[in-house]
């Protein structure tokens, strides 16, 4: 019988639907392995749309079972469901360890970690908060079995670490340049964007310091700045606003640059080849994207809702300036090099042998 993978996600205006854009990409591995997923999600509307069985980008059906929990993060899984399952990734930030103890007797992994909390559960994938850059080797033996530099334990919990578990869509896989792209002097086509929902309203802040550069000239590029909030103001020259844009992921690859928060998004950036300006949506956001930026991955803005717009229009005019074309050549290096497109592929045979253990 072919185990069942339980993706446990919550979405609401906070989160977005970046963990429900990642569970997405690893049913798609875990049915490629043999195995059947259910995606378990809590949330506000979006939440509801995702549990009826609607895929939450797509005017088409989920590519896999699908429950509504209701609006509670925390809300139990159905009886019937646990019973059924083989192992249960919970992914959506908010997490304790009741909650996670409730969820016996299935196995259970995180998907990222910041507390003590998953030391209740089996396995912890953390590809960003304790550094993404660890090497294979060298492998030492620990009761019986080899284990590689990324791998350690928290209490009875055995935690992954680095950018080799950084899920991202099949289609930047698919997409992935065969030889590193070239970046030109100066950045022509921007891509802004912060996420389906943009809780902190980044992409008003983005616009206005666009604007001012635009009205500066001190960059004379293209942008196109998705706001699914909308824009108070008139576009400014070569800005076109739009609330989302449809298969983003294929189209990536048609802009310079990329102007983001951490998401999805970033790491599909990343192994696409396109260099990324990074803000944080919050301390925590942060804390991802710094380890990024300190690896080399990413161009660190810091926190969006704290920065100063003197400051901020500094930097980004000279990284999408031609002054910025060697930072942004060797964040393309240090990217493509940080996320492979194998990330889903990682994480769900991780999860097959946590289901047959």
């Amino acid at each position: 019988m072919s185990p069942l993978l339980l993706l446990r996600v919550h979405a609401d205006l906070r989160l977005g639907l970046g963990h429900v854009a990642r569970a997405l990409a690893l049913q798609e591995a875990w049915r490629a392995l043999g195995g059947q997923a259910c995606l378990a999600v809590s949330g506000d509307e979006r939440a509801r749309r995702v549990g009826g069985g609607r895929h939450p980008f797509l005017d088409q059906p989920l590519p896999c079972e699908a429950v509504d929990l209701g609006e509670d993060p925390h809300a139990p899984l159905p009886t019937d469901l646990r019973d059924r399952a083989a192992v249960v990734l919970v992914d959506q930030w908010d997490t304790s360890t009741a909650f996670l103890q409730a969820l016996r007797p299935l196995k259970v992994a995180i998907m990222e970690d910041d507390t003590d909390a998953h030391e209740a559960a089996d396995l912890l994938f953390q590809p960003y908060l304790e550094g993404v850059a660890w090497p294979d080797h060298p492998v030492k033996v620990v009761a019986g079995r080899k284990v590689r530099p990324y791998e350690t334990t928290s209490g009875a919990c055995r935690v992954l670490r680095g950018s080799a578990f950084i899920v991202v869509d099949r289609t930047a896989l698919e997409l992935r340049p065969k030889r590193m792209p070239q970046q030109p002097l100066a950045v022509h086509k921007l891509l802004v964007t912060f996420g389906g929902s943009d809780g902190p309203n980044l992409a008003q802040r983005a616009f206005d310091l666009l604007a001012r550069l635009v009205a500066e000239d001190r960059w004379r590029g293209a942008c196109t700045l998705l706001a699914p909030n909308g824009i108070q103001g008139e576009p400014f020259p070569g800005c076109t606003v739009a609330r989302s844009l449809p298969n983003l992921t294929r189209r990536l690859p048609d802009f310079d640059a990329l102007w983001c928060a951490a998401g999805i998004t970033l790491a599909e950036a990343l192994c696409l080849g396109v260099p990324a300006a990074v803000w944080g949506q919050n301390e925590r956001q942060h804390a991802i994207l710094a380890d990024l930026a300190l690896a080399n991955g990413c161009f660190d803005l810091g926190v969006g809702t704290e920065a100063a717009p003197a400051a901020t229009a500094e930097a980004l005019s000279g990284w999408l300036g031609p002054e910025g074309q060697d930072s942004r050549q060797e964040q393309v290096r240090d990217g493509m090099a940080l996320v492979d497109g194998l990330g889903a592929s990682r994480v769900a045979q991780e999860l097959w042998k946590l289901a047959q253990g």
